[in-house]
C-alpha cells in the first residue's frame, strides 16, 4: 500500500461493505435504529479498515487501464506467463479501535513496518514473519484506528502428507 492514503468513510460504503459480509445489523444503514444505540450513529464493520484498499491507486490486486492483469480466478487472466507472486501468504489481521469510524470520517491512513519474527516449521522450512501497522487517524488529527497485518514467507513449499 502506498504510505499514505486517504479515506473518505460514508454511509453507503458502510452499507455495501456490511452486506457484502452478509450482515444485516441495522447500526450499520439505519440512522434512526443507530441513533437510539449506545454508539448514536451509524458505524462502521469491525473489518471496514481493509477497504482502505479500494481508495489506494497503488494497490497491487487492483487493475490498472492499459496494463494486462492477473486476475481473481483458478488461472491467471490477460497474461502471458505465471501470475506475479509476493513469495508469501496473509497469516493474521488484528484491529484495535479507538473509536468507531462513522459517515463523515475523513480518515489519513499511514504505515510503517511492525516487527518480524522467524519459526521453523517441519513441513515449509523456516517461515518468516513481517507486521505491517496501519494507522488511520480522521479528519481531526485524532487515532482512531490502528490496524496490523502479518505475512509470513516459507522457505520452501509446504509438503503434501
Amino acid at each position: 500500500m502506498a504510505d499514505k492514503v486517504k479515506m473518505p468513510v460514508e454511509g453507503s460504503h458502510i452499507m455495501m461493505f456490511a452486506r457484502s459480509l452478509l450482515d444485516d445489523n441495522p447500526i450499520y444503514s439505519d440512522a434512526e435504529y443507530a441513533a437510539k444505540s449506545e454508539a448514536g450513529s451509524v458505524i462502521a464493520p469491525p473489518t471496514f479498515g481493509r477497504a482502505v484498499a479500494q481508495f489506494d491507486p497503488d494497490y497491487h490486486l487492483r487493475p490498472k487501464s492499459g496494463e494486462k492483469w492477473f486476475g481473481s480466478g483458478k488461472n491467471p487472466t490477460g497474461l502471458d506467463g505465471p501470475a506475479p507472486s509476493t513469495g508469501g501468504l496473509h497469516a493474521e489481521q488484528h484491529y484495535e479501535y479507538h473509536r468507531h469510524l462513522k459517515p463523515g470520517d475523513q480518515l489519513t491512513m499511514t504505515s510503517q513496518p511492525g516487527n518480524t519474527w522467524e519459526k521453523e516449521s517441519k513441513r515449509a522450512g523456516l517461515l518468516k514473519f513481517t507486521e505491517t501497522v496501519f494507522e488511520f487517524h480522521d479528519q481531526d488529527g485524532e487515532l482512531v484506528l490502528t490496524m496490523r497485518s502479518v505475512g509470513v514467507k516459507t522457505e520452501k513449499p509446504v509438503e503434501q502428507s
